[in-house]
């Protein structure tokens, strides 16, 4: 039997917003502004990747942009802009950590994301992986990661990393929804 078989017929109101009638698809050209306000409508994990340049210095920014891409290998994926002053640093990386930010970080969250920051780590507390490579302190999650590989899409670089080894917390997530910072409601 096809699982459609087995799915329970909806009805549109199931579909809509509240119960009511089914959202009209846009005929609006999508620039984007328009993709990007809907995108917003899907909340995220907010996240500060680290790695080391070539030359030693830490290199660190806010992304929202992570996902687990395998359990079996272990594997995340995350994107980064083409036009991004640290991408050669990722691109070139053998390691880098993805620190979950906690709801209280959220300040941290908007310092490694502002460009005119010079030195993100200066005065920040950070925790060495035994790779070599700063995380997070105090982060919901880290997840330090082997640089897998990387692919130029679109306008971003995908960056698939395998997870060595992990460290979590019992704090709650900070989470990135329709264009602010905001937690999860208990």
């Amino acid at each position: 039997m096809s699982a459609v078989a087995l799915a329970p017929a909806l009805a549109a109101s199931d579909l809509a917003p509240g119960g009511g009638a089914p959202v009209p698809w846009s005929d609006e050209v999508l620039h984007p502004r328009l993709l990007r306000t809907v995108l917003g409508c899907y909340p995220t994990g907010v996240a500060i990747v680290a790695t080391r340049s070539a030359d030693g210095r830490p290199v660190g920014l806010t992304i929202n942009s992570f996902a687990s891409l395998s359990l079996e290998p272990p594997l995340v994926l995350w994107s980064l802009v083409n036009r991004s002053p640290s991408l050669q640093a990722f691109r070139d990386c053998t390691h880098f950590t993805i620190s979950v930010l906690g709801c209280s970080q959220e300040a941290l969250a908007r310092h490694f994301a502002n460009p005119a920051v010079p030195d993100k780590f200066d005065g920040i507390a950070v925790m060495e992986a035994p790779e070599g490579v700063p995380a997070i302190a105090g982060a919901a999650a880290t997840l330090v990661c082997a640089s897998d590989h990387h692919r130029e899409t679109g306008d971003h670089h995908l960056l698939v990393g395998r997870v060595l080894r992990v460290a979590r917390s019992e704090t709650a997530p900070l989470v990135f929804h329709g264009g602010r910072f905001t937690g999860l409601a208990a």
